[in-house]
């Protein structure tokens, strides 16, 4: 242990060390890496978003102080743990929630505050865009927040000269470069993934439109720079630094990665980023995201077209609910044992509870759930409300239960993903699962597994998730040998050795979850009804 503290002293001593901060919807957490890229100290911030005048915003103020915070902790815990001042860095490299909208005038200013990516007040947009472009753009897209504000004719619009997102901001901030990594800037605008940059006959199109046309500014001049993963994005200005870190121990002149968005760094930090991979992340909300070996054939509003660090076209499938209801039900079970005094840790409810469900009838035996706190675009339902039934003859007992409401926790991100692999025949060798669905061994993994009918690995080295993700991206731009692509890097450098269990999807297991989820569609019409009784309109 203290030959590793050792080496670890020296390679933060020599400037070695390389950090990556990202910025959370609720966190903004610093990860330092050594030159194995394993994670050797941290620091956080927790924040919140505020409502402000009908928009979800968080403030200037909160995102520097929050940053420096977040920096001083992680330089903090170097110090506790090494006992050595961080003055220098081989590389740093930022990344935050995608999307949203932060307009500049030609001095800098912020013309309005943040939109993030969870405002829904682009639709009008988002549906004139995906006509106009055919392509589908959500609307917590960049594209769609700055054409609504043409659209409701905001008066800062004729002063735009720079639009990016939150990574893109501090990025600019700290170097003084207007720049993007490429699967950032895919959630402002389109890529064309061939060229690696913006789809230029689609910022034709848009300029050529007249609500955009009457402006004096072109897309492309108040658009970031589009840089590849690996290529240098700037350097700590002096002012930067002394901006990062207040105590003025951070020397300037340290190189920048090009900034990236929590879809790309959550990318990287599963190793999915080569074609036919993908990962999906289970937690409060579950997302899948399977790299592409040929374009789509059609638009579906079900999927999110974006891209990897490096530029490969990504099927995104992003779903608002996933583990919340069956939480609420642990907690009825804890509940429960406490009534009888019977001293059951939760984590072990969840494994005996979840191990079960495993023994259940595969279709769960006539049982269905909906696991909705919000609405859920993918079935078209702009409100939830969860709910539990079952047939007359169904059977039903606490295996079926449970596996029930594992079901429903993947169900609709099932009928989006069933788009790209059963209608797209979209080829994916291998899906790496994160977040707490995967908590129980073996049982989460499975249940995916079924519901994608692929093969599901899930590892242990991803703990750190996404500043892991970025810090990992800076060390790949200064410390890749020549020529070496990005996989390649994480395939031998990152993930060499990673410990981690792959599983087959069951076949008996696959039929079950198709047949289930045929229930699960039949029964869409009555949730919305439910949605629709329960939904209290402000």
């Amino acid at each position: 242990m203290g030959l590793a503290v050792s080496r670890i002293r020296e390679t933060i001593a020599a400037g070695k060390a390389v950090l990556g901060i990202e910025l959370g919807s609720t966190r903004i957490k610093a990860v330092l890496v050594d030159e194995t890229n394993a994670p050797i100290a941290s620091g956080a911030h927790d924040w919140e978003n505020q409502l402000v005048d009908g928009i979800w915003t968080y403030s200037l103020d909160a995102i520097w102080s929050g940053l420096q915070d977040s920096y001083a902790k992680l330089a903090e815990d170097v110090k506790k743990t090494y006992d050595v001042e961080l003055t220098n860095l081989a590389a740093i490299g930022f990344s935050a929630m995608m999307h949203g909208y932060m307009p500049f005038d030609k001095d800098g200013k912020l013309l309005v505050p943040f939109r993030t990516w969870r405002n829904t007040i682009t639709e009008q947009a988002a549906k004139e865009l995906t006509a106009a472009f055919s392509f589908n753009i959500p609307q917590r897209w960049s594209i769609a927040h700055l054409y609504q504000a043409i659209l409701n004719g905001e008066e800062h619009v004729k002063d735009v000269r720079f639009f990016t997102t939150l990574a893109g901001y501090i990025h600019w901030t700290l170097t003084g470069e207007k720049v993007l990594g490429i699967g950032e800037a895919s959630g402002m605008f389109p890529i064309d993934s061939a060229k690696r940059d913006y789809d230029a006959e689609m910022i034709a199109k848009f300029d050529a439109l007249p609500e955009a046309a009457r402006y004096s500014w072109k897309l492309e001049e108040i658009l970031p720079k589009v840089l590849m993963a690996g290529e240098k994005a700037g350097n700590l200005t002096e002012k930067g630094a002394k901006k990062l870190d207040v105590s003025g121990n951070l020397e300037a002149g340290i190189p920048l990665a090009p900034p990236e968005g929590d879809a790309g760094t959550g990318m990287t930090a599963t190793n999915s980023v080569s074609l036919r991979t993908g990962n999906v992340s289970a937690g409060t909300s579950v997302f899948a995201m399977v790299v592409l070996e040929k374009e789509l054939s059609k638009v579906y509003k079900e999927l999110d077209l974006v891209t990897t660090p490096v530029g490969d076209a990504v099927a995104m499938v992003h779903c608002n609910n996933c583990t919340s209801d069956l939480n609420a039900w642990i907690g009825l079970f804890k509940e429960f044992s406490d009534m009888f005094g019977m001293d059951i840790d939760i984590n072990d409810i969840y494994g005996r509870l979840y191990n079960n469900a495993m023994t259940g009838d595969k279709d769960c035996g006539g049982l269905v759930a909906f696991n909705l706190f919000s609405g859920e675009p993918v079935i078209g339902l702009d409100d939830g409300a969860p709910m539990f039934a079952r047939k007359a003859d169904a059977k039903m007992n606490l295996a079926n239960f449970m596996r029930t409401h594992l079901y429903a926790s993947l169900a609709t991100l099932k009928i989006g993903c069933d788009i790209l692999f059963k209608e797209e025949h979209v080829k994916v060798d291998t899906l790496y699962g994160h977040g707490g669905l995967f908590k129980t061994k073996g049982v989460g993994q499975s249940v995916l597994a079924a519901a994608m009918n692929a093969p599901v690995a899930v590892m242990e080295t991803a703990g750190e998730g996404g500043p892991w993700g970025m810090a990992i991206l800076a060390s790949y731009m200064v410390n890749k040998d020549d020529n070496e692509a990005f996989d390649d890097f994480l395939k031998n450098k990152v993930f060499k050795g990673a410990e981690g269990t792959t599983l087959e999807p069951n076949p008996e297991d696959v039929a079950g979850f198709d047949a289930y989820i045929e229930t699960y569609k039949a029964a869409i019409e009555a949730e919305g009804k439910l949605s629709e009784v329960l939904s209290v309109k402000a």
